[in-house]
């Protein structure tokens, strides 16, 4: 399943870059995140709630940040599990100056099994793409704020 979309931040690269790799502003930020711990640089381990149609749960699972080039991009690949599936993927974050504002497109390709990949993706794109949302709107406040 492939995903992609952009948000715009009235705010600087660098701040957004900040926040955008800030472990306790992607902990605050992420809907259902109880957990984010650094493991290794730029490795994180998280444990969420999720809630996808009638299928929720808690999932553990793992993020690295690769191929940074500060403020402009960075790639991301995630794993994780819970009670209805798997999910792997990796992603692209660019962060593009735009007049004064900074625009965040980001794209990736996850890979979902189990009970997750059988309620299909008419489902979970669209859930996927609320969560991002309410992600980015969480970020964009508090880089507007600091």
């Amino acid at each position: 399943m492939e995903l992609s979309g952009d948000h715009s931040f009235s705010a600087p690269r660098e701040r957004v870059w900040r926040f955008l790799l800030d472990p306790e502003s992607l902990r605050q930020c992420l809907p259902g995140c109880e957990k984010l711990d650094e493991i290794g640089p730029d490795e994180y381990e998280a444990t969420m709630k999720i809630g996808i149609g009638a299928i929720r749960g808690t999932y553990q699972g793992r993020v690295k940040i690769s191929n940074k080039h500060e403020p402009e991009r960075y790639t991301m690949l995630v794993e994780g599990k819970g009670p209805a599936g798997n999910l792997s993927g990796e992603g692209t974050i660019e962060l593009v100056v735009d007049g004064e504002t900074t625009r965040v497109n980001w794209s990736g390709k996850a890979n979902i099994r189990g009970t997750l990949a059988r309620i299909g993706g008419r489902v979970i794109q669209p859930a996927a793409k609320t969560i991002v949302g309410q992600f980015f709107g969480c970020l964009e406040n508090k880089a507007n704020r600091d």
